[in-house]
């Protein structure tokens, strides 16, 4: 159970990072710009924390992983990255207390804490547009 959760956050935590860069391209607000480089930097750590984690307890790194669509409307995809990032919280959340051995436990509240940060800078920009 635990090993397929970490296989959907490294897939998620993938997938976001590759979005996310799509949507950078939709906005020249320096603002907005500074809120997703941040947000960037921070899924492409939480992609390798988690590929690290998966690696400890299986011996193996989770291979084939897919990209999403590029984004194509701004505001669309703020609203839906909002969603997810609310959701891989409340997945990190449970995660975090069942996580196997206790190295698990820093990569899982890392990014559970930058979920919620995330949340916030996409509700900031969603409820400004």
């Amino acid at each position: 159970m635990f090993e397929e959760q970490l296989k959907k956050a490294i897939q998620d935590e993938y997938q976001s990072y590759y979005w996310y860069k799509s949507m950078l391209e939709l906005t020249k607000d320096p603002t907005w710009r500074s809120y997703l480089e941040r947000m960037i930097t921070d899924q492409k750590c939480h992609y390798e924390m988690f590929q690290q984690l998966y690696y400890m307890l299986t011996e193996k790194y989770v291979q084939k992983l897919t990209k999403k669509p590029p984004c194509k409307d701004f505001k669309a995809c703020v609203k839906e990255a909002l969603g997810k990032e609310l959701e891989a919280t409340d997945l990190y959340k449970e995660m975090f207390l069942n996580v196997p051995i206790e190295q698990g436990q820093y990569p899982l509240f890392i990014a559970m804490q930058d979920g919620m940060e995330h949340a916030i800078r996409f509700s900031t920009i969603y409820n400004a547009l």
